[in-house]
């Protein structure tokens, strides 16, 4: 089924970051985090035979989720996801030469930038958001900040150390949504516990969701 990245993120806008997943876990874990919502998965290159995970979760839930992979570097890393069934490439950089050739693919890209030139590099080579990684070094006010500048229709996700303690900071920013990893997932993590995160995480989401729709009607002509 071929969702644009907008139909995910209108259901939950939360990327499960699953490094270090192997794929005899991989059903299990990704089973828990569609229960709790979760609609975009991506495993990163540098987990333990990532392909053979992506294939295995894309063929489970392909039809209900964004399923692909993080930490992609180069072109024949996208040729292989996609071939994997992937749909999704998270770079921690900007390369518009992987850009592109997602674009080709008609796979949905979110490379990682940290200033306002890799950002409009990033949109300009057809990326449908950025990573803006790592958030830990990207303050809410620097988001604050790109938001000012950029079009109104670009996804900005922060991705390092988000919590569900100082995501409400980002998103009054104007963040769009995040990518979650250590905080959600960590290799032998129990699926219960991995659960228990991945609710807290939505909760967090959907609450700071609420506010924001409220903020929108007060502010607006009919408030």
């Amino acid at each position: 089924m071929n969702r644009s990245l907008s139909n995910y993120l209108e259901q939950m806008p939360l990327v499960a970051i699953l490094r270090g997943i192997a794929p005899d876990e991989s059903l299990d874990v990704v089973a828990c985090l569609f229960e709790a919502g979760i609609r975009i998965v991506e495993v990163p290159l540098n987990s333990p035979d990532p392909l053979h995970s992506i294939n295995l979760i894309a063929e489970k839930f392909g039809s209900q989720m964004l399923i692909g992979a993080g930490t992609v570097l180069d072109t024949e890393q996208v040729q292989k996801v996609s071939a994997a069934g992937g749909r999704l490439i998270v770079s921690p950089n900007t390369n518009e030469i992987v850009i592109k050739s997602t674009a080709a693919l008609d796979m949905i890209c979110i490379p990682g930038a940290a200033t306002p030139s890799e950002v409009f590099v990033a949109l300009e080579a057809g990326a449908n958001g950025v990573k803006a990684f790592p958030a830990e070094m990207l303050s809410p006010q620097v988001i604050k900040s790109w938001r000012s500048v950029l079009p109104k229709s670009a996804n900005i996700f922060p991705v390092g150390g988000i919590t569900t303690y100082n995501m409400r900071a980002y998103w009054q920013a104007g963040a769009n949504g995040f990518g979650i990893g250590g905080a959600l997932f960590q290799s032998g993590k129990s699926v219960e516990a991995i659960s228990a995160s991945a609710q807290e995480f939505v909760l967090a989401i959907t609450q700071l969701r609420l506010g924001r729709a409220n903020r929108d009607y007060l502010t607006s002509d009919g408030g």
